[in-house]
């Protein structure tokens, strides 16, 4: 039994939740009402903070997965 059509509906989900994850109106969530209130993390503005964040998670679930899906 091959694993590879569940493997790949698994990364298409993948893709289709980061879609949405980066895409503007949620991003819109992390700026507040105005640009002076997006607010801060030790320092950091929030919104390249969360991207960043996002990003980074997307690339642990698609190693995660492809690593699973090699053995």
């Amino acid at each position: 039994m091959t694993r590879q059509p569940l493997l790949s509906q698994r990364l298409l989900a993948v893709f289709a939740v980061g879609a949405v994850l980066l895409n503007f109106p949620l991003l819109r969530l992390w700026l507040g009402e105005g640009a002076s209130a997006a607010g801060t993390v030790f320092g950091l503005p929030l919104l390249p903070l969360a991207l960043f964040a996002v990003w980074a998670l997307l690339i642990a679930v698609v190693a995660l997965l492809m690593e699973r899906g090699a053995h």
